[in-house]
């Protein structure tokens, strides 16, 4: 339970200091159990500006979190200077290469294509993690099947490591692992950044080819923290082809491009590029237009990875736990293809 609270307490920044509570040394004491949580926090200045707010939102998020206890925090001001804890290896040292799937916008199933390219990362004979980045919608643990996992965590070389879920031989950390399902995630960005930061360096990973982040859409603070926490060494874009959703990608190889960023891009890959009905498998009915993420490719140099129709079994694997590419060869096919390209280019330019 107390590293449960840990946990949390690692979520609130000091505004002056923007270090956490648990980095910057500011948790004094915790005593819990299931009736009564009582929390000493230690600030080194004898008038913070800051403690009263920290105190209140502390005390919010351990009532949210542990409903059943009755929450006490004490706030002492003054005295010894908060300690930071001794920088620790992070878990993310034992992975070789790092891909982030990005998209320009929402709704375009580009969490649908991360969980895909995991799996065909996997068939291709790859060990595989998935970090699902996408800290307001989280969609992974549903995507594998994994919706009720609880993390545990474990003992590494003195070191709290978050013990990721495994399923379909793909190492899965999420933070839909920490909340419920109906909650609204009404956290701020400094406090989104830093579970982010706790998932990337505390997640047991262990010895990875590849991690496939599934970030957020859009480009924002969540993107450059990541791009600052890992060292990513491909990104790849899902669109679609209507030509609202192509007008995004452009931000997002202008945001990966940037000079501050220098991520190479991968390649694009048209999602729901047509529909094919069950009964009649032949059939392409281009509902969303046609060839949009392919002629935007072209015209910003980036490579083309692919297209990915629109079929029964990507809304019914994903619904059921199991990724399309896993279950369905058509689909698989495809994925593997586009994986296969993927590699190729990390490969080529010895990234």
């Amino acid at each position: 339970m107390e590293e449960q609270i840990k946990r949390l307490l690692a979520t609130v920044i000091h505004p002056e200091t923007g270090t956490d509570l648990v980095s910057g040394g500011y948790v004094e004491r915790i005593a819990a159990s299931e009736a009564a949580i009582t929390l000493t926090l230690r600030f080194p200045k004898s008038r913070d500006p800051f403690a009263v707010k920290i105190k209140n939102t502390v005390e919010q998020l351990l009532a949210e979190h542990f409903p059943s206890a009755k929450v006490l925090v004490i706030v002492r001001e003054g005295g010894a200077a908060p300690r930071p804890e001794p920088k620790v290896r992070s878990s993310a040292a034992d992975i070789t290469r790092i891909i982030a799937v990005a998209s320009g916008k929402g709704g375009v199933g580009k969490s649908t294509v991360a969980a895909n390219l995991a799996v065909a990362l996997r068939d291709l004979g790859f060990r595989v993690g998935l970090l699902d980045a996408d800290i307001y919608g989280p969609s992974q643990p549903k995507m594998f099947g994994v919706e009720g996992y609880v993390p545990d965590a474990e003992q590494e070389e003195g070191v709290d490591r978050i013990v990721p879920a495994v399923a379909q031989e793909i190492r899965l950390m999420s933070i839909g692992f920490f909340i419920r399902p109906t909650d609204a995630l009404l956290w701020r960005g400094a406090m989104a950044t830093n579970a982010l930061k706790q998932m990337i360096h505390q997640t047991k990973w262990g010895p990875l080819d590849f991690l496939v982040c599934d970030l957020p859409p859009g480009t924002g603070d969540i993107h450059l923290s990541i791009i600052s926490e890992l060292k990513i060494d491909a990104a790849v874009i899902v669109s679609t082809p209507q030509q609202m959703a192509v007008a995004d990608v452009v931000r997002g190889i202008e945001m990966f491009r940037n000079e501050q960023v220098a991520i190479p891009i991968a390649g694009i890959i048209e999602n729901m590029a047509w529909f094919t009905p069950e009964e009649l498998p032949d059939n392409r009915y281009y509902i969303f237009g046609r060839g949009g993420a392919r002629r935007v490719a072209g015209e910003y140099g980036v490579p083309f990875l692919g297209e990915i129709p629109l079929v029964r079994s990507l809304m019914e694997g994903g619904e059921e736990g199991r990724p399309a590419a896993a279950i369905d060869p058509r689909v698989g096919e495809r994925y593997r293809e586009i994986a296969d390209r993927i590699v190729g280019s990390v490969m080529k330019e010895g990234r």
